[in-house]
């Protein structure tokens, strides 16, 4: 598995992911990704095997969790996961490593996040929720 990280989080997320054994993960800047639009990287995504971890959650999740009228993951027959981090407003880079660690620690158990999604809630004070669960190619 690897991942690639949104632009809409740190740099440091993908060291904290290589440090976890996903040597091959990366940073969209790293990629020269940055600033794409969510179609164009839902493409390099889904042919190059990614794991996609975003805080643009609304985006990417499917239909039925999500604000948007087009979540680029609708649709698509296959993919090697999705981990949505949902801080509160203002969340600092030691919050979203956090929340990014947890996601992590689930994956000890369970490595396997193809068809699947992780997302990270906040509970209370330095604590969060973590739901995993499956996404369907032929969602309602």
């Amino acid at each position: 598995m690897k991942f690639l990280i949104d632009e809409c989080l740190s740099l440091r997320l993908a060291k904290i992911a290589q440090s976890a054994g996903f040597t091959a993960s990366a940073h969209v800047a790293h990629r020269g990704m940055a600033a794409w639009k969510d179609w164009e990287l839902m493409k390099c995504i889904i042919e190059d095997d990614w794991t996609f971890v975003t805080r643009n959650s609304d985006d990417f999740r499917p239909r039925a969790g999500s604000r948007s009228q087009a979540p680029c993951y609708f649709g698509v027959p296959i993919h090697a996961g999705l981990i949505c981090l949902n801080p509160p407003v203002g969340a600092d880079l030691t919050m979203m490593e956090f929340y990014f660690e947890a996601a992590l620690s689930t994956l000890e158990t369970s490595p396997d996040l193809v068809n699947q999604v992780i997302e990270v809630w906040p509970d209370g004070e330095r604590r969060v929720t973590v739901n995993r669960y499956g996404f369907p190619a032929n969602e309602p």
